[in-house]
């Protein structure tokens, strides 16, 4: 099975930035597509962007876009979510996911998921 863990996670002022790590382990990397969600309060978990192993198939929730950059290190076995501009509603705790490659879409469908780690952006 696959391992995942987050970090990087912590308080901001609104404006700031923040860069997001998840480093996974036990499983074929390359074979997995990878997504970032997040929960806050009183909320449902929601997707904010998913990657294909083939680096350029990426999506973006659209509340995130022009300010959130997914990538991933192959070598390292490593998904990084930059976050910059960042808003006090993008206050939440943070997931990373995985997923066998497949054709549906990034929105959804993830097997494996870390454990959060906590982002809280101060006004």
């Amino acid at each position: 099975q696959v391992q995942l863990v987050e970090s990087g996670g912590g308080l901001v002022q609104a404006g700031g930035s923040l860069r997001l790590s998840c480093a996974a382990s036990g499983g074929t990397y390359s074979t997995y597509d990878m997504g970032w969600f997040r929960q806050a309060p009183g909320k449902q978990r929601e997707f904010v962007v998913g990657i294909r192993p083939s680096l350029t198939g990426t999506l973006y929730k659209d509340s995130v876009k022009g300010r959130f950059t997914i990538s991933r290190d192959n070598a390292k076995n490593t998904v990084y979510l930059q976050m910059n501009g960042l808003k006090p509603e993008d206050t939440a705790v943070y997931y990373c996911a995985a997923r066998r490659i497949t054709l549906r879409s990034l929105v959804s469908g993830y097997d494996y998921w870390g454990q959060g780690t906590q982002v809280t952006v101060s006004s």
